[in-house]
């Protein structure tokens, strides 16, 4: 389906990248988001890559799908942006209400809009290589071959840092709801 419109955009019809855009804008901000945690940056990454994409699609290969191109171009605006500020992260931690009365998995209390709540606050504390590979790998439901062909990183690399990330996650969910580390 994006072969189709792509040509189109190629042939002229400018007004065919807004099927683009509205198919690929929440998981490009997902990956922004999960680089540089922060709505404002991502946001702006966001009209940049898109602007990039559209200016260099004659550029575009076809060696790979159009979502893992456009990924790329997020990731690497993302980083872009990350060495311009070179600000200090200020860590804010979210205090949760106290479960420990009840023997039951805190997790299985939440609904799903607070359960995704949760897991977004918790990806926020992990670096963001962690963070990206978390996201492409569990939540866009990519497979290792396509999250390296996103990133370029190694195979290797990528499971080292998927083990590491799932750690981490699972530490920092613990800090959130103090369980015990059999639960999850």
């Amino acid at each position: 389906m994006d072969d189709i419109y792509i040509q189109r955009i190629l042939e002229g019809d400018s007004e065919a990248y807004r099927f683009l855009i509205s198919k690929y804008k929440d998981m490009a901000y997902s990956v922004a988001m999960s680089i540089v945690k922060n709505e404002f940056d991502a946001e702006e990454i966001l009209q940049i890559a898109f602007v990039n994409a559209f200016l260099n699609l004659n550029s575009f290969k076809k060696n790979s799908k159009y979502s893992t191109w456009l990924y790329k171009i997020v990731i690497n605006e993302s980083f872009k942006k990350l060495k311009k500020q070179k600000t200090e992260i200020i860590d804010f931690k979210y205090i949760p209400p106290d479960y420990s009365s009840d023997n039951l998995n805190p997790l299985l209390k939440l609904e799903e809009d607070d359960q995704k709540f949760y897991i977004n606050e918790a990806l926020k504390q992990l670096p963001a290589k962690e963070c990206l590979i978390l996201r492409l790998f569990y939540l866009e439901q990519n497979s290792i071959e396509e999250v390296r062909e996103i990133t370029g990183w190694s195979i290797s690399d990528l499971k080292v840092t998927l083990y590491r990330a799932r750690i981490r996650l699972k530490q920092v969910l613990t800090e959130v709801f103090k369980l015990d580390n059999k639960v999850l």
